[in-house]
């Protein structure tokens, strides 16, 4: 016995159990009701016994802390066995049925008062060591390789010879794998660096860097410093970058190092990161042909079967089953995507679900000689024709994604401010996310959740969207088709301070775009031409320098309702001219957005303002200013965001004169620590979120006072032990969010909350309000 139990996990003992008690209960009827008990206890328990495990893991928790329910599962699993054995005897039965009642007692009572003692000491571990992962901006650092994707048929080839090339100690010093847009390069770098040849040679030295058209040379060192958690330096100029990276790679003696150039416009840029240091290698990808550097390795497009392999995988649905698939019409499709991967998956994408009817009419328009390219842009105009499959209300919004970088991941929350104002169809977040979920099951947009399950109630700030460059080409190829006086989304990128020949030539007549996307580099000086837009009603501004000036000609957008300022930089961005924004003009404007941004003051008020979103900000000194009362600037607020904002350790006490205010978010604030104790003035509040608010320790009792208040959420403030006295004074609450609150005291007035529908919480606190589920009969408990 003793061997037994030493030598297995806790699940797959209690695996073993529960498989035996469901076979017995299957072929036996003498311990039916019996067995059917033990059978609900054990299922009701899974989530305990699982979580048990992989914290006992984790945190290397000794395997004699679940010796005594290990033993007590295997008795019970041979006990089980036993019975389904017994013939019919009365004697016999009544003393097996008296067994598995006394193993189903016992089990219960040794997870009730064990089990769940081990898992609040497990969960205090976690939190001594949380504020070490809170720190670290990113866990597996900014210049870890991505993932490649699970299927990558006919990249074995290359892959093997690029393999080689690497792992050999001599050769070339920079390798390029070139070839045409969305051939794969990118997918056949990443799946390089997962080989376990590659990671073998090079270990923890393989940085994996994103370069694009217009390169960063300071950025790329300053994140390649950050990843190798060393002192990130602030430099004058890109020389001065790159000998302080050559330096740092030759602290490492004589490890092997990769660097991963993806996305390469320019071979003047691989030449700044050659360095003569042994064991050193550059992988570089482009779509140019680089000759300095050799032929390169150019990656050929699919071969018929690799294609149909792709080409079959994209057109089937995640449950696995095919609605339709025709092999011939599949070859004739292949002929039209001539090899290339993107192509192919958009294709596939397009008439995933589709039934034979579509199939044969898309096909038979290729036949005919309708073709999917122009200008011999094959791949852009494939693009096209996903882009006309589109309904016309999410087209829109997919055209409006243009407004953003390539390569960047776009905030949802960015999109919903806009759309909300441009297109009468979205109505909410919801209906937002459902569009981009359509433009992502046609492969036209990625999806990125950073963080699950940590806020709830329809709050997307951890949700983004990432574009393909050629599909951002393909957008900007449609809203630039007509006359820019006429365009409806008018998208300037600016390199330096080379503005558009037409704008710097003054000779427009007034531009009728209702969208205005400007992007600027790293070099861009903030020198303005005038610009007369006056129906724009969305600015979205790309930056990437430490100080920033709003242009003037914005103060004369009267029907400007949203701005969205984001920087792309390493620093945070001063922003000046912002008092432009509070101008008479500028009348109608509702919704802000700041990302990235050092705030030193406001000092303007926007009389109609309803939301402004601050993340990542320096708010700290805006804040504190003397001279600055929020309530004048903001007087009728609906909306407050403030996300991942490190500075921020107070709010503003005037933040409480806002009494029209409905939704107050302040989430991964880990510096602040106290909330206005006017808090309960704000009797408008619908909406509290504090999540991830670490160094929060308590909430007001005047928070008792949010007699409208339907969400508060406090998942993962990990300080708070109790919650206000008299929060049951709270009328209209409906959901309570606080996972990771195991700490948190439930006061009596709890049980006052009668419109309470649902709690969001873990399996510890979820037992502090079994309770109360007699008394709130509406009550849901969520347990994550």
């Amino acid at each position: 016995m003793s061997e037994l139990i030493g030598g297995a996990m806790l699940g797959a003992v209690f695996g073993e159990l529960l498989k035996v008690v469901i076979e017995a209960k299957n072929k036996s009827q003498e311990y039916e009701s019996e067995l059917e008990k033990l059978k609900s206890t054990l299922e009701s328990i899974t989530p305990i016994i699982q979580e048990t495990e992989t914290l006992n893991i984790a945190l290397n928790i000794p395997e004699q802390e679940t010796a005594k329910l290990k033993e007590e599962l295997i008795k019970g699993t041979e006990l089980v066995r036993k019975c389904s054995e017994v013939k019919c005897c009365c004697f016999k039965r009544v003393n097996y049925s008296d067994k598995l009642n006394n193993l189903n007692q016992s089990i219960e009572r040794f997870i009730k008062v064990n089990m769940q003692t081990q898992m609040a000491r497990d969960n205090k571990k976690i939190l001594v060591e949380v504020n070490e992962v809170f720190n670290q901006v990113e866990i597996d650092g900014p210049c870890s390789p991505p993932d490649p994707p699970a299927s990558t048929p006919g990249l074995d080839a290359p892959m093997k010879e690029l393999r080689t090339e690497l792992v050999k100690d001599d050769g070339m010093q920079v390798i390029v794998v070139t070839a045409p847009g969305g051939a794969g390069k990118t997918t056949l770098v990443k799946k390089l660096c997962a080989d376990d040849q590659v990671k073998g040679k090079f270990q923890e030295n393989i940085f994996f860097v994103t370069v694009s058209k217009t390169p960063e040379v300071k950025i790329i060192v300053q994140r390649i410093f950050q990843h190798k958690k060393r002192e990130v330096p602030t430099f004058q100029t890109d020389e001065a970058a790159i000998n302080d990276l050559e330096r740092l790679l030759k602290s490492f003696g004589q490890k092997a190092i990769l660097l991963v150039l993806d996305d390469v416009w320019s071979e003047s840029l691989v030449q700044k990161f050659m360095f003569k240091l042994p064991n050193y290698k550059i992988l570089v990808t482009s779509r140019s042909v680089f000759p300095q550097f050799g032929s390169g390795h150019h990656l050929k497009p699919l071969n018929d079967e690799a294609a149909m392999i792709l080409f079959r995988s994209s057109t089937t649905p995640q449950d696995g089953k095919l609605s339709f698939f025709d092999e011939n019409l599949a070859k004739k499709i292949l002929r039209v995507c001539k090899g290339s991967p993107l192509a192919l998956t958009v294709v596939g994408k397009l008439l995933r679900g589709e039934p034979a009817a579509i199939w044969q009419s898309k096909v038979k328009e290729w036949d005919q000689g309708k073709s999917i390219f122009i200008s011999g842009t094959e791949l852009l105009v494939c693009l096209q024709s996903s882009l006309d499959a589109l309904d016309e209300e999410v087209k829109e919004c997919y055209l409006d994604l243009g407004s953003f970088p390539q390569h960047q991941r776009i905030p949802i929350t960015a999109l919903i401010d806009m759309w909300m104002e441009l297109h009468v169809w979205v109505e909410d977040g919801l209906s937002a996310i459902t569009y981009l979920h359509q433009l992502s099951d046609r492969n036209l947009v990625s999806l990125v959740i950073t963080r699950k399950n940590v806020s709830d109630g329809g709050y997307y700030n951890d949700h983004f969207v990432m574009q393909h460059d050629l599909l951002r080409d393909l957008i900007i190829h449609q809203s630039m088709s007509e006359p820019i006086e006429q365009t409806k989304r008018l998208i300037i990128d600016i390199s330096g301070n080379q503005f558009p020949k037409w704008w710097s030539e003054k000779k427009l007549n007034p531009i009728h775009a209702r969208l205005l996307s400007i992007s600027t580099d790293e070099t861009f000086s903030s020198g303005w031409y005038e610009l007369n837009a006056p129906e724009v009603e969305v600015v979205v501004l790309n930056l990437r320098t430490n100080k920033y000036t709003l242009p003037n000609f914005m103060g004369n957008m009267g029907k400007l309702k949203v701005v969205i300022v984001l920087n792309y930089g390493f620093l945070p961005a001063e922003l000046s001219n912002f008092s432009l924004l509070g101008s008479d003009t500028v009348s109608k404007l509702k919704r802000i957005r700041l990302e990235h941004i050092s705030i030193p003051s406001f000092g303007v008020q926007i009389n109609n303002l309803q939301k402004i979103s601050l993340v990542m900000c320096n708010v700290d000194q805006a804040f504190r200013n003397s001279n600055f009362h929020i309530s004048y600037a903001f007087p009728n607020l609906l909306e407050f965001e403030i996300d991942y904002c490190n500075d921020l350790e107070e709010l503003p006490g005037g933040l409480c004169d806002i009494v029209s205010l409905k939704k107050l978010n302040i989430i991964n604030c880990h510096k602040l620590s106290t909330l206005p104790k006017e808090i309960g003035k704000l009797v408008k509040l619908e909406e509290l979120r504090l999540a991830c608010c670490t160094g929060l320790s308590e909430l007001p009792e005047m928070v008792a006072e949010l007699s409208k208040l339907k969400l508060l959420d406090i998942s993962g403030c990990l300080s708070i032990t109790k919650l206000p006295t008299q929060i049951g004074k709270l009328c209209s609450l409906e959901m309570l969010c606080m996972r990771r609150c195991s700490s948190c005291q439930l006061p009596k007035s709890i049980e006052n909350l009668k419109r309470l529908n649902v709690v969001k919480c873990d399996e510890e606190t979820a037992s502090q309000w079994e309770p109360y589920k007699l008394i709130l009969t509406k009550l849901k408990v969520e347990v994550l």
